[in-house]
């Protein structure tokens, strides 16, 4: 039989016995109408109850797409509120998320795609004058298990309306 290992550096508090997303679902219950995420640029604001809702929504939308436990998931974007939600639904149906470095050239996002097997790439159009749609393009013959690219400015809200084909009750049956 397995043993799961446990260790934790000197502190007097333990590390939480609950995954990521029981850890939101508890706070969620304790806190559900305090504010959650605040993205002041994105004039976006939810308390920790939608921000549950919205985290549902992407991870049945990432089912919709295929991404199973275990699948890489991309996200190549500047702070925006979008990346969180990534990064919940994500571990919440236990894909693993593969951040991108904003700054990288055409050459380090086609290492990072190839070299992790991320299957789905979220990313922005742009930032900071660099074309990332260009780069992408570019890149992506050397990302063999690329199959999805949703840009965050483009595709977003089509990618939200597949959580319809996906309904709650499948997504628990994952937990």
């Amino acid at each position: 039989m397995k043993k799961k290992s446990y260790a934790h550096g000197v502190s007097s508090h333990s590390l939480l016995g609950e995954t990521i997303g029981e850890n939101l679902r508890n706070t969620v219950n304790r806190f559900s109408e305090r504010d959650a995420l605040i993205s002041v640029h994105q004039n976006y604001k939810v308390t920790y109850t939608e921000f549950w809702q919205q985290a549902e929504t992407v991870a049945r939308s990432l089912l919709a797409i295929q991404v199973q436990k275990g699948d890489r998931v991309a996200i190549w974007s500047p702070n925006r509120f979008e990346w969180v939600l990534v990064q919940y639904a994500t571990a919440r149906i236990g894909a693993i998320m593969v951040n991108i470095n904003p700054a990288y050239r055409t050459s380090e996002l086609a290492y990072v795609l190839g070299q992790s097997g991320s299957s789905v790439l979220i990313s922005a159009l742009s930032f900071k004058g660099n074309d990332y749609r260009s780069m992408i393009e570019e890149a992506r013959s050397l990302c063999e298990n690329l199959r999805e690219i949703i840009y965050l400015d483009k595709d977003w809200d089509g990618f939200l309306d597949r959580a319809d084909l996906v309904s709650i009750g499948k997504l628990n049956e994952i937990e």
